[in-house]
């Protein structure tokens, strides 16, 4: 699944870490689109244990470097809670994904197949799968592909991308 909003070069905007190299500086600054609706935050993780953090939050709490961590925005969920800025059926619809966390430290990816507002994916987070934390990865090209589910979207060019693998033990 596409993992994050991206510059037109396809590289991530924000925070990016893989194989616990830093491609990408953390990015606490003000701007336009949904990247800076903040807070904005971060998916992160070592050795299977995931986290999202409001960007914030991420920047005073965190001091080792994680295995993988992206920054993405908006923050959905926050302790349980709508992001305040985000209405509960707002007029912008389109494909979106992102990415949740439960109270075991499981995360949950999400990608619509349909039409819908950043209040009813932000619902669905908290409500039906009950993570406290989840985070917009994108939308509009929000793309999946799943060979085992005969499912692989083409809705153009993407940035980086989240390839969930499945390991012993898990």
């Amino acid at each position: 699944m596409n993992g994050g909003i991206f510059d037109p070069d396809g590289l991530p905007i924000g925070y990016y870490v893989e194989s616990g190299k830093r491609l990408s500086e953390l990015d606490r600054e003000d701007g336009q689109g949904n990247f800076y609706l903040k807070p904005n935050g971060v998916f992160y993780g070592t050795g299977g244990n995931w986290q999202i953090k409001t960007t914030g939050a991420f920047y005073s709490t965190v001091s080792a470097r994680p295995t993988f961590g992206m920054q993405s925005g908006p923050m959905l969920v926050i302790n349980g809670e709508m992001h305040p800025d985000i209405q509960e059926n707002g007029p912008s619809k389109t494909i979106r994904n992102g990415v949740g966390i439960d109270s075991k430290g499981k995360a949950h990816f999400v990608i619509s197949e349909t039409p819908l507002s950043f209040g009813q994916l932000a619902r669905f987070f908290r409500d039906e799968i009950k993570t406290p934390n989840a985070l917009y990865l994108d939308g509009n090209i929000s793309a999946l592909w799943d060979p085992a589910q005969s499912r692989i979207d083409d809705r153009g060019s993407i940035g980086p991308m989240i390839l969930v693998e499945h390991s012993e033990g898990s």
